[in-house]
């Protein structure tokens, strides 16, 4: 079985090449450092690190799964 190639499709291929060259050139006249901007998002503003009493969601996480542990075994 063989591929029957028009001079469009290859014209459609130049013109992709174009199109991809010059959007690579774009994204890298664009670049920047973070490009999902989070950090500059709003609902971060008021925003903090994990507290001090982070350490009693991992006990109460780890009761948890040793309670199911023991809820299917016995």
């Amino acid at each position: 079985m063989g591929v029957i190639v028009h001079k469009e499709a290859q014209k459609n291929s130049e013109l992709n090449d174009k199109i991809a060259a010059d959007l690579r050139a774009r994204a890298k006249a664009t670049e920047v450092d973070d490009p999902d901007f989070v950090d500059d998002s709003d609902y971060l503003r008021n925003t903090k690190k994990t507290g001090k009493f982070s350490w009693i969601w991992f006990v109460l996480v780890g009761l948890a799964l040793i309670s199911l542990i023991l809820i299917v075994t016995i």
